[in-house]
């Protein structure tokens, strides 16, 4: 029973990641690997503050969303002036620096080391120490952040990210200030990543470096590209797919020597098939370029 609740935890984290990168990839159009830079950012930013702050887990989870925003901020100002691939490059930089100073700043991360003993979340005095306890506090808080990013995807606002997609120089004649919709847009994507690394760190009680790599950024990105973009179903469906999916594999007999391997394998070949035969994915509406 706790396995499956394991899933549903692990699948409530990744659809809030899924849905806060479809906000830069789905709706504005702009292929980011930096996404679990961000994811990263939350996890840390939200850990330190629960040890050396002594904060809540609620402010500590709002502590990494700030933090978040305001990198994305100070990196989206040069980057998004680039496009296509030159902003593809630039967003992988900053995911392998981000990188780089978790695993070196030793005496605020700990680097490779991680940081053990994080304490369990506690909300209104209520502790979730147990996996269906916390699987509710996920859900609620992965529901929320759905739900906010689906009124916003659905607003003015997203319509205009959806307008800059589709013709950006259209959307400028128009008046639209396309620099900050992209700016905002960024920002939104990188509070919400925020939030599933707080979640992230949270339940595991242990984070390093290697949870927060380009193959992660990458892992990500492969969710709404499989499940679709520019909407909030497709990214639904591809998260359930991509987490349950190497959870199945368990029950195939491969050896444990060339199942992560597989994995990887697998992976290639749905990204290849879902390009090749329905670019907008499973049940997305953007046709990915």
């Amino acid at each position: 029973m706790n396995y499956l609740l394991h899933i549903l935890v692990m699948i409530s984290i990744y659809l809030v990641l899924a849905l806060s990168l479809n906000m830069v990839v789905g709706f504005t159009g702009l292929m980011s690997l930096a996404h679990a830079a961000f994811y990263g950012i939350g996890a840390y930013v939200s850990t330190l503050s629960l040890l050396k702050l002594g904060v809540g887990f609620i402010p500590a989870l709002l502590l990494g969303v700030v933090a978040a925003v305001i990198l994305s901020f100070t990196i989206s100002i040069p980057s998004l002036r680039l496009r296509g691939d030159y902003f593809v490059l630039a967003s992988m930089g900053l995911q392998i620096i981000a990188f780089v100073i978790l695993y070196n700043w030793i005496g605020v991360t700990r680097g490779p080391y991680g940081i053990p003993g994080i304490p369990r979340p506690v909300v209104f005095g209520f502790q979730f120490s147990t996996i269906a306890q916390f699987l509710a506090l996920s859900a609620v808080i992965a529901g929320l952040c759905v739900w906010l990013l689906y009124l916003i995807g659905n607003s003015p606002f997203g319509r205009t990210l959806k307008a800059i997609r589709e013709d950006e120089m259209a959307a400028a004649a128009l008046g639209k200030d396309i620099p900050r919709f992209k700016m905002t847009a960024f920002a939104i994507s990188a509070g919400f990543a925020a939030v599933s690394g707080a979640l992230y760190a949270g339940y595991m009680r242990y984070i390093d470096p290697t949870s927060f790599v380009l193959m992660e950024s990458v892992f990500i990105l492969s969710i709404i590209i499989i499940g679709g973009t520019g909407n909030v179903l497709g990214p639904f469906i591809g998260t359930v797919l991509m987490v349950v999916l190497p959870e199945a594999l368990r029950f195939v007999k491969i050896p444990d020597a060339i199942a992560a391997n597989m994995r990887q394998v697998i992976y290639g070949l749905l990204i290849i098939l879902i390009m090749r035969f329905r670019p907008q994915g499973i049940l997305g509406e953007y046709k990915l370029q």
